[in-house]
């Protein structure tokens, strides 16, 4: 994946302090106006994604639980 970088300044917006993300990042996130961003703070710096970070962990746990179960939750389907 390539790296790009842009710099944006910190504006007051309100009583608030906030960024505006260009067009271009908006479209690579694939988010229009209304829609959730979730920022993670990582150490190399922070990550903002669409993507609800805590989702891939119940994901990946339901996942693990129905292999264990795998046999009882057929014959519950039946």
């Amino acid at each position: 994946m390539k790296i790009s970088k842009t710099k944006t300044k910190v504006r007051r917006i309100g009583n608030s302090l906030g960024i505006v993300l260009s067009k271009d990042l908006l479209d690579r996130l694939n988010v229009r106006e209304g829609d959730d961003l979730f920022w993670v703070v990582t150490p190399d710096g922070v990550r903002l994604t669409p993507d609800d970070p805590d989702f891939e962990a119940v994901a990946r746990s339901n996942r693990n639980t129905m292999d264990r179960h795998r046999n009882a939750l057929e014959d519950l389907a039946e």
